[in-house]
Order: C-alpha cells, then structure tokens, then sequence
C-alpha cells in the first residue's frame, strides 16, 4: 500500500445507512451534516446517529467530519457551540466550518477544517487560515489545477481537500447571495433556492428578449475521475464527492468508482498510501455515467473555458444512447451501441428545446416501444436516465468492507484459546476444561479450522489460521463458536482503543490576516466573528450581506464562469459584442458585468422587473460615451 502520501476519498453521508455504504464501497472517510448549521438543512443527521456512524467508520481507521459551515447569527452562538461540543463527544474527527466565530468559541481540541464557502482561492488567505489553526482547506470548485498547487504550497503540513465529482455552485463559494435576493431563503445559511439552476430570459440593454428563457446559469456535474493522479501531483489529499441528497445507488456507484481509479494509482505508485484499511469486493460493476449528472464536466481545471454549460435543463440527462434514425406511432429504431431494456427510463429534448421523459415498454427486433411517443422523431438524441438492470443490481448490492486477520489455534489437554491479529492488535479468548484426544483427527481439524474461520456479519476476513497442538483434540464446535466471538469483540473493542483523533491546531494570534477591511461580501455577521478579524489585523468591517435584506444594485454572484465565453461571444476575442446583457426570472432583473481582466463575470441585482427598470435600462444604454463590459 506504501508509505508515502496519504490520499483520501471523502464520500458524502445523508444518514447512517448511506454513511455505512459509502464505507462499504470503499471511502477512506465521510462528511455529514450536524443537527443544525450544515450548509444542506436537508441532509441534518441527530447526534446518536453520527455517533453510530464514526463507531463504523473508525473500525477500518475512516474519519468522520462534520458539517457545520453555514453562518451563525449572534442569537445562535451558544447553540452552535454546543452542537459542536456534542460532535466532539459522538467521536467526530473534524469540524468543517464557515464562521469565523468557531475559532473564538469555548470548544474541545476537535479539529477544524476551512470550508469550500470560505472562498478558498487566494495562497496568501490559505497560510492565514493554517496559522489561525485550520489544518484543511477545501478549496474553490472553480480553482485551476495550477491555483490548487499554489494553494498547496502555501504553508508546510497544510492539507488540500477537492471536490471530484458532482454538483457545481456556479458562484465563487460563499458569495452567492442570488438566493437571498429572490426571498429569505440563503445558500450561506443552508437553505439554498438553487436560483442558478431556475430558467431566465436573456435580455439586451434595452431590455428586449434575445429568444426563449434558457438555463443561463446552471452548470454541468463535476467529474475528474480521470485527473486524479495530476490532482495529486498538485497537492491535494483528499478528493470528495458530492451528494449528502442523493440516493444511495448515486453513493454506492459513485464511491466505487472513485475507489477503483485511485487502486490503480496506488498500484503503480508506492508513494501513496490509503488513508484507511479493509479489503472492498464490490459486486457490480461501477459507472458515474449511470448515475444522476447534468453531464460531465472538468469545469475549469485547466482554465476558464467553454462548454461547462448545462443550458437546456437543469435535470439529470443520463448517458448518450443513441439517435433515432426510423420512427413509427408506436416505436422507434435507434444508433448507437447501447441496448435499451424494458423498464430504462429515457430522456430527450423535444422541438422547443425542452426536455421531455417516458419509459421503456418493451423492445421487439430493434425496436423501442416507449410508454408514449411524444416528441420523438428522426433525428432525435435519446439518454438513458435510468437503466433498470444497472439500478437493480445496486439495490442487490451486499458489497461488503473487510479486515484481513489471521487466527491462532491453541489446545492442550487442559486448555484451549483463540487469537485474533490484524497486525497492529491481537485479542485472545481462552477456557479451561478437559480436552480428549480426537478419535478422528482430519475431523477434529477440519472443524476447528471451519468454526474460527465463520466471522459473520462482523467486519472481519480470517485469511490464515494456524492450529497449535500437541495432538488433534475434541473441541465441541459450540466453545469454538464462543471463543471466535469472544476473541473478535475484544479485537473491536482494542482496534477502538488504538483509534486516535488528532486534535485542532494552535492559533497564530500574531498572524495578520491578508485584508484590513472585510467588505460586506466577506459575510461577518455575528461579534465572535468580527472580534477574531479584529485580533487579527482588521480595522474596517462592513455587515454581512446576509445579515439583511439583499440591497439593488447588490453583487450578488461573482464567477468564473462566462456566459458571454459559453456563447462564443468573448469580448476578449470580440469587442464587437459590447453591450450590456440583463437575466431575468419573474420579476426579478439582474445586470451581467464582465470582468475580461479577470477573466469573471458578476451577477448584479437590479431589482423588479416594471417601467421603472425598463425605462432606466434604456436611457443608460442609450447615453453616450458610456462603454461597459
């Protein structure tokens, strides 16, 4: 396995039944939501559930880190530095945390690691962050591989946590208060609209429609499944998926395949090292493909580029089947080499550009009957959303995580014991009594080697056992089968024992942070929060957007992603394309402004839709001498 880097695969856990399967399928540790103050209020887990859940994990040496990385308003200090406390004494290994305020709460020596919502781009921030005592930054989805190794080498020992597949916050993590400026719902708070995934009009400057509302906004899955090993290269540590909402086939398929993948690093590098123990034997054959995603993106690994859009539908499109080349009123022939089956839900977008679903009926010499014909033609693209026998065999799954532990035999006329070691701890079980010579010895082995070698429904693999007597002897197979248990219980309970959690770093309370004044984009919003900022060199510090009402004319996205860029009409490339672009949804109406120096665009409220805002949009787009990006 090596000893070099450890490499981590951090899965998502909604509760403890998915928590237990992400393990099963091979996550080297897991992330999951705290009663209150987690960045998904949907995916909140009681604090016993997540104590039986780091008892699971921590047997095969996996961590469990908690979220609890949305904002704290100044009447909650208390209750959330309480629900810390309890995290730390249910056996969580880490706090993932947004506020500040955490690094100036009375709180146990529990680890800290610094949020995706911090906005995690910038080296000088990130050693800032490890001095102040965090020992992980998850960085920026948006972040290049070339920032991610910037990042990493900001500061000695400091660990780089990426997501690798999933959903994508389109807005620079943290900033994003389009939600807020739609009602009170915020993404900052855990209760996100997902107001990029909603379909807006695009509007010119003079607020005329350029043709039919599209997802302007709403971006491809993440997937970098095939960039693991350069990630590494880079500095990251730990890779993780997203998906505390998805459904357990999303987590056991997903998971599986991640861990496949970085075995084959591992296998050719003995510089890396798992971060976790136990053999994983999955019984069906992964593919991302197969489970929910908008389709797949590296988003901007490389840089910004085109192409990372999901324009048409927010939805998961499933995986490329084919095009139907022959139609009837009933059935349709398809391209491709992928077999539709009875039961495979299929998706595909119809005349206006919408997409549209039904199901598979039946399949008869070529032919697809689905449930309805409804906009399927010659020409159509068809995606398979759900692939019946695929979603069955994940149901079926009894994939199971293992530790491999060898077991000694031993008996004399006296007494007989049973060993168990997994090579860092043994545990041994033992009775005295009156033990016969056997008067069939290949019997009497056979049996001792069967009953020592049934562990159950226990997280063990006995693979070598060695019998130790002077001759063979009868052991009934009921005190074998209390020793095994015996001895395996007492193999958790040391393995437990050994278990150690690393304990939070210490502050710096030298250390300056970057910035001497927090504009009201940084989000300070409690007094424990601005104090910390304060301690640490800030003299200026503006109300969090999300401690109020958003205000028009509000940035209320900043991103990389482009939507002049994703329609090949770049103002870099082409300064013809100048003028000024507004979305809108409902009544709302929000400015885009370009950033070409940046290489970003920003979303900027600009109230509700009516004559006012028409009229004031025409008068600036016709004054002169005024150019914009």
């Amino acid at each position: 396995m090596g000893t070099g880097k450890i490499v981590e695969l951090l899965a998502p856990a909604k509760d403890y039944a998915h928590g237990c399967a992400a393990i099963d399928c091979g996550a080297d540790a897991l992330y999951v939501g705290a009663p209150a103050f987690g960045a998904r209020a949907g995916a909140a887990v009681p604090v016993d559930e997540i104590g039986r859940l780091c008892d699971y994990a921590h047997r095969f040496g996996a961590k469990v880190f908690v979220t609890m990385n949305t904002l704290v308003y100044e009447s909650e200090l208390s209750e959330a530095e309480r629900i810390a406390r309890d995290m730390y004494r249910a056996g969580a290994d880490a706090l993932i945390v947004q506020d500040a305020a955490f690094l100036r709460m009375d709180l146990p020596p529990i680890e800290l690691h610094a949020s995706t919502q911090m906005f995690n781009m910038d080296p000088v921030r990130a050693r800032f962050w490890y001095e102040a005592g965090f020992t992980r930054l998850i960085v920026e989805r948006a972040a290049s591989l070339d920032e991610m190794r910037r990042i990493a080498g900001a500061a000695p020992g400091l660990e780089i946590e990426a997501f690798v597949h999933g959903a994508i916050c389109v807005c620079y993590s943290g900033r994003c208060f389009m939600s807020r400026s739609m009602g009170p719902r915020s993404g900052n708070r855990g209760d996100c609209s997902q107001a990029c995934r909603l379909p807006y009009e695009l509007l010119d400057g003079r607020m005329r429609s350029q043709g039919r509302a599209r997802h302007w906004l709403s971006v491809r899955d993440l997937n970098l499944s095939d960039r693991l090993e350069e990630m590494i290269d880079a500095g990251v540590g730990s890779f993780k998926i997203e998906g505390r909402l998805k459904d357990m086939a999303y987590v056991r398929n997903v998971v599986g395949w991640y861990r496949s993948r970085l075995d084959e690093i591992f296998f050719r590098r003995p510089d890396l090292k798992r971060a976790s123990q136990g053999s994983v034997a999955l019984d069906f054959e992964p593919d991302p493909a197969k489970s929910f995603s908008r389709g797949s993106t590296h988003y901007f690994l490389d840089g910004p580029a085109a192409g990372v859009a999901s324009l048409d539908t927010p939805k998961s499109l499933g995986e490329a089947v084919g095009t139907v080349v022959s139609a009837g009123r009933e059935w349709f022939g398809m391209s491709g080499k992928i077999a539709l089956a009875p039961g495979d839900g299929i998706c595909f977008a119809d005349e206006t550009g919408e997409l549209r679903g039904t199901y598979v009926n039946r399949t008869e010499d070529g032919r697809v009957y689905p449930n309805r014909m409804d906009g399927i033609g010659c020409g159509t693209a068809i995606f398979r959303n759900y692939d019946r026998r695929f979603s069955g065999a994940l149901e079926r799954s009894r994939s199971r995580r293992t530790l491999p532990v060898e077991a000694a035999v031993e008996a004399t006329r006296n007494r007989i014991s049973v060993t168990f070691s997994d090579g860092s701890s043994q545990a041994t079980a033992s009775r005295d009594g009156r033990f016969d010579e056997a008067l069939d010895p290949l019997r009497a082995e056979r049996t001792v080697r069967a009953q020592t070698a049934k562990t159950g429904d226990t997280s063990y693999e006995v693979c070598r056992i060695e019998v130790r007597w002077d001759m063979p002897r009868f052991v009934p197979v009921s005190l074998l089968n209390e020793l095994r248990r015996e001895a395996l219980s007492r193999l958790d309970a040391g393995r437990a024992a050994c278990y150690v959690r690393r304990s939070r770093r210490e502050e710096n309370l030298r250390a300056l942070f970057p910035d001497t004044e927090l504009s009201a984009e940084e989000n300070v919003v409690n007094s424990l929060a601005a104090g910390f900022y304060r301690e640490h060199g800030v003299r200026r510090i503006e109300p969090g957007f999300d401690a109020g009402p958003i205000p028009e004319g509000c940035r209320v996205m900043r991103t990389r992603y482009c939507l002049r860029r994703e329609t090949g009409q770049c103002l870099r490339k082409n300064p013809a394309y100048r003028g000024r672009l507004f979305l809108a949804s409902g009544r709302h109406v929000y400015e885009l402004l370009f950033d070409c120096a940046r290489c970003e665009m920003s979303v900027v409220y600009r109230g509700e839709r009516g004559e006012p805002a028409r009229e004031e949009g025409a008068r600036r787009e016709r004054k002169p001498g005024r150019s914009r990006r």
